[in-house]
This record gives structure tokens, sequence and C-alpha cells, in this order.
């Protein structure tokens, strides 16, 4: 499906590995210039953009930021711009996951679930809402959430779980607040994936992860990406608001 992205400037934070990873490599696929963020894994984000470069023919880039942080984030969409352009899309993908239920649960871990989660994709969008409006230009941004966020975790990460709430919250009021600019907030409700950090425990006991699961298997990064992608589209000129469950029925939402 051609979703008519070629020329448009893609920010993907968290963009080295995993979903972001595939998110990035299917808008290269479909004619998008890609920004992949990173904050710690530089050699996979230039191993990536080197490889989307030879393969897609597209531009491709790494651009380091914490997304936690005010001055970070406005720094990485001067270099973009500087680089390959305006931003048109933004995909709030970058997070983390701290581990112990509530009753463990540092305040240290706690708030830094809240500053990358919740603080950073505020800022990402703050950004890119800001920027799209000086040039008076319609825009997307996909949020990524978590399934997680309807039905809570079976092994504690409530920190995780409470930002991935309220990236759904605020995903919708920020799209009553961007859609006189022709600017479209949309989110995805990922379910259980097969990533490099969850491939030793699925492994360990696959039965356990894929029972959970009504389709009865795991998900493929790469069949999220392709809703987050098509959010990044045109062919979603009618949606915005919107939470998009892609959890295999884990979900039902």
């Amino acid at each position: 499906m051609d979703l008519h992205l070629k020329n448009r400037t893609a920010l993907v934070t968290g963009g080295a590995s995993g979903l972001g990873k595939a998110i990035v490599m299917i808008l290269a696929e479909e004619g998008a210039n890609v920004a992949i963020n990173y904050r710690s894994k530089k050699s996979e984000a230039d191993a990536l953009a080197e490889d989307i470069r030879k393969t897609h023919g597209v531009q491709a880039m790494t651009v380091y930021a914490d997304v936690a942080s005010e001055q970070d984030v406005q720094n990485m969409f001067e270099e973009i711009e500087r680089t390959l352009g305006p931003v048109d899309i933004a995909v709030n993908n970058a997070a983390y996951c701290a581990n112990p239920e509530c009753a463990e649960l540092s305040l240290e871990e706690f708030r830094k679930c809240i500053d990358i989660n919740l603080q950073g994709t505020f800022l990402v969008c703050r950004e890119t809402v800001q920027r799209l409006r000086l040039r008076k230009s319609p825009g997307n941004i996909v949020n990524i959430s978590s399934q997680a966020a309807l039905r809570g975790s079976q092994n504690g990460k409530t920190a995780y779980d409470m930002t991935k709430t309220g990236i759904l919250g605020f995903t919708r009021s920020l799209a009553i607040d961007t859609v006189k600019d022709g600017i479209l907030v949309n989110a995805v409700l990922p379910g259980l994936m097969y990533t490099e950090i969850t491939a030793q425990s699925y492994e360990a006991d696959p039965v356990k992860y894929n029972q959970r699961i009504p389709m009865g298997r795991v998900g493929r990064t790469e069949e999220i990406a392709r809703v987050a992608v098509f959010l990044c589209s045109d062919a979603v000129s009618y949606m915005t608001g919107a939470t998009v469950d892609v959890s295999g029925g884990l979900a039902l939402h």
C-alpha cells in the first residue's frame, strides 16, 4: 500500500531497536526520510541508518536525545531540521519500564518512568506542534501506549502501566487542541511482542506467553509497526484522538 510518505520527514524516538526499529524500517519502505532517536544505543542506530540509506534510497540520520530533557529535545529538532528538514511526523516510542510491584518500587524508578514515558512524550509532542504551527503545516503524531494501559500487568510494572494510561488521556486532549491546525494525534495499543527485551523470557516458556493471547501467539514488531505507520499517513485524514488496539485480541478494545 502506498501511504504517500515520500519526502516527508519522520522522527521516531527510541528508534534503534524493538518496535521503534520496525517503525523506522517501514517508514523508510514507504519513502519517508527518517530521524532515528537514541539515548544509549548509538551503534545500533548508526547501523540501522546506514542499512536504510542503502536499501531504500531515502535519507536517514541518527540523533541523540534524552527525551526527558527539554534542552535535549529542542536540540534534537534543530539537528533534524538542519539535516533532513522540518519534522512532519513524530512517533513517540521511547519508553522505560520499572519492573517492581508498587510496594517494592523506589521513588527514583517511579520518577524515571514518568520522566521518560510521560514527560518525554509531552516534550516531543509540544515541540512538534509548535514547529508545525509556525510553518502552518499539517502533521501526524503517533503515541505508543500499551495494552497494559487497559488491563494492567500480571508481574508488577505499576508505574509503567500508569504512564501508558496517561499517554491515552494526553493523546485525546492533544488531538482536540490541534485538530484545527490539521495536526492528527493518535495512539497505538501494542500487545505482547517478541523483541530483544522479551526474547529470553519468551523462549524459556513460550506457552506461558501464548496462552494469554486469544490469537495464540505473541506479536511480531512489524505487525504493530505497520499500523503505527498507517497512522502517520494521509489515509487517516478523518481520524484523530483514536486508540488503535493491535494486541492479538488481548485488550479487546
